[in-house]
This record gives C-alpha cells, structure tokens and sequence, in this order.
C-alpha cells in the first residue's frame, strides 16, 4: 500500500484547525479578568471613600457582598484548574 505524502499532507492540514485553540476562549478568560479587577477596585474605592464619610453604608455592603463573591467565583475556578491539572498527571503514559 503505498500513501502519496502530498494527499497525507493535505489531510493533515485539513484537519490541524480542528485540534487548534479557538482564540475566542482566551479572550473570555482575559475578559473575565478584567472583570474581576475593576469589581475589586470599585470595592476598594467604596471602602476609602467610606472611611472618609464619602460613602454611604450601603454602598459599603453592596461592595463588598460583590468582592466576596468575586472572589468565591475565581477560588472555585483556580480549584477546579488544579483539580483537573492533576486528572491529567495521574493519567497513564
């Protein structure tokens, strides 16, 4: 059985997009980043301003209700990033 490399090539290349990343789940992942930052320092600004008298207590709870659970959200991701990055090291060579 003999396999033309031009004809092998051509599938390869047909079928390499397939296996590639979609560049859209990096910019989800970077977006999500963004906004966890700017939730953490509209908090902190709330919190200054609170304790300068700028702030109402609502406000101040509202922030950090938001922070909190910000940041619950992205300790629930990074834990399911390692659980799975260990999955992969304990799977057979």
């Amino acid at each position: 059985m003999e396999i033309r490399s031009p004809l092998a090539a051509q599938k390869y290349a047909a079928s390499r997009p397939a296996t590639e990343p979609s560049s859209g789940a990096g910019e989800a992942a970077l977006g999500v980043a963004r906004d966890f930052a700017s939730t953490l320092q509209e908090a902190e600004a709330t919190a200054k301003a609170a304790m300068v008298g700028n702030a109402d207590p609502h406000a101040l709870v509202q922030a950090l209700a938001q922070t909190e659970l910000a940041v619950e959200a992205a300790v629930t991701v990074r834990d399911k990033v390692v659980e799975a990055y260990q999955e992969i090291l304990r799977m057979p060579v």
